[in-house]
């Protein structure tokens, strides 16, 4: 007669592959997100002044105009001028103090600019800001 033995069934699970697959992820996503960062390449301004406290918890709406003179939102996509006043009184809805940042091409006529502030301000925007590259070796710390 053979001998039957019972082999007992192991209740483990062999985590090992997953967290292989985990730390791969891990590396992919590290590598991604720095180039993830939307936005439209304009050539900001450098200035000479502090970077503004932000403590404000609400995600900025940020309109960008290149050296071209377009109006371009944060991901890219052209907006006119005339509709800059309806799509930004859409993201206000009800909450005038969210903010808006305006990227602008140190080679823009200002006039661009000007207008593109005025749209954000008949919306009924409180928070305007201004983007600008800050000059951090030539920064006065005296204050």
């Amino acid at each position: 007669m053979r001998s039957q033995r019972r082999r007992k069934v192991m209740s483990e699970m062999n985590v090992v592959p997953y967290i292989d697959v985990m730390l791969v992820l891990l590396v992919i996503f590290m590598v991604t997100a720095p180039m993830m960062q939307a936005g439209v390449m304009v050539d900001l301004p450098d200035v000479n002044a502090k970077p503004l406290d932000s403590n404000n918890q609400q995600e900025p709406l940020i309109l960008a105009i290149d050296a071209d003179g377009n109006y371009l939102l944060d991901d890219g996509s052209q907006i006119q001028l005339m509709a800059i006043s309806k799509y930004v009184a859409g993201y206000l809805g009800d909450v005038p103090n969210r903010p808006i940042y305006l990227r602008a091409d140190e080679h823009v006529p200002n006039g661009y600019v000007v207008k593109a502030m005025i749209a954000i301000q008949k919306a009924g925007a409180k928070n305007i800001g201004m983007m600008a590259n800050i000059v951090t070796d030539t920064v006065n710390n005296n204050n």
